[in-house]
């Protein structure tokens, strides 16, 4: 609770919270689904203004973080190449795969960039027609119009020495696998506001109904997420199971459609590995039959394969809610940000990350002997 005396609506969480408490008479499990948002209600210390009744589950919200460590593999081996300039957004560089990263490959010469847009690395590969650029296409929802519009314009342009390594995931799939799951805890989701100022909510409207589980369009904010959980618990408690859009002034709720047409021209929906949970049915972007030649996967003839995680990683449970970072033996000792076991201690939206930043001293034992 301490970062969210910070906070410039300080007056305005913590009414929040009081409402929440005046509304709660039974306890209630709400997953955030987005990386963003858990970073914010651990750093704010938003959970330890809400009643004990109302718990928190950190979801899968980081698509870098469920990027399979066999897609990761893959990027490494074209990244070692010489004819390849590998390009990719910062936060995948640090990411383990089997045996090293990214930035371990940069460093043994392989020629790797970070690029802030996807159409950056389209033109590196105009301005290097003697090499073949690859770019790393990782996300949900929120960063697919981008690369598709990359792609596109590759296309367009014909630029042939340019591929993607795509590894998008959609999110509603993903909602529907943990409510499925027979350890599900959920009664409710706060839905990544980003992911709904592209996609929308309509996609949503079923889930809640089929599963009987309110689902409320949240920002980022502590006192967006306030709201949020606010409007969540308020349905639980009256029985209801609505789609919710109090995040209006991002998020409409047929969303984003020019993005969402360039999305189904440049993708089709595939089935998707998600690292430490699984493959999920239909949860996946993947480059449709006009834009396959672009597709890296293809271009490479890259082999499949599947790649265990680390035995002392505990990451698929973390990503599905069944545990927090603090329950991990490896929490903070054999798992840090400078050697991660698992990409959520290493991703800027993980959630293993996140207690690492602003929790590791509440959650670690106290040593023997200690002194205050």
């Amino acid at each position: 609770m301490k970062f969210i005396d910070e906070y410039r609506d300080r007056e305005a969480a913590q009414k929040l919270a009081r409402a929440i408490a005046r509304i709660t008479t039974k306890p209630h499990s709400l997953m955030e689904i987005c990386g963003g948002q858990t970073h914010s209600i651990v750093k704010f210390g938003i959970d330890e203004l809400l009643p004990k009744d109302i718990t928190l589950i950190h979801g899968p919200g980081c698509p870098v973080c469920v990027t399979p460590i066999e897609l990761i593999d893959k990027a490494i081996e074209l990244a070692s190449r010489p004819d390849v300039i590998f390009c990719s957004f910062g936060d995948m560089m640090r990411v383990p795969g089997s045996r090293k990263n990214l930035l371990t490959v940069k460093s043994e010469g392989g020629d790797v960039r970070i690029v802030y847009a996807p159409i950056d690395a389209v033109r590196l590969a105009e301005k290097s027609p003697n090499k073949e650029v690859v770019f790393f296409g990782v996300g949900f929802e929120t960063t697919a119009p981008a690369n598709a519009m990359a792609v596109y314009y590759a296309k367009e342009r014909e630029v042939s020495n340019f591929s993607m390594l795509v590894s998008h995931v959609l999110v509603p799939p993903a909602i529907e696998s943990i409510l499925s799951s027979p350890d599900n805890r959920v009664q409710g989701f706060l839905a990544a506001g980003h992911v709904c100022a592209v996609m929308g909510c309509e996609e949503y409207v079923p889930i809640a109904s089929r599963y009987h589980v309110p689902i409320v369009v949240t920002g980022f904010e502590p006192v967006d997420i306030l709201q949020g959980i606010f409007l969540c618990v308020k349905q639980l408690e009256d029985g209801r199971a609505e789609v919710e859009n109090p995040y209006s002034r991002v998020v409409r709720h047929g969303g984003n459609t020019p993005a969402q047409e360039l999305v189904r021209r440049v993708f089709t929906i595939v089935p998707r590995k998600w690292r430490g949970i699984g493959k999920i049915a239909d949860s996946g972007l993947g480059l449709s039959e006009p834009y396959q030649s672009f597709d890296a996967e293809r271009r490479f003839n890259l082999a499949e394969g599947g790649v265990d995680e680390p035995s002392e990683c505990i990451s698929g449970l973390i990503l599905q809610g069944i545990k927090k970072p603090c329950e991990c033996e490896a929490f903070g000792v054999h798992c840090t940000p400078e050697s991660p076991l698992g990409a959520p201690m290493v991703s800027s939206e993980g959630a293993c990350a996140a207690y690492y930043r602003y929790r590791r001293f509440e959650t670690q034992p106290e040593i023997v002997g200690s002194k205050a």
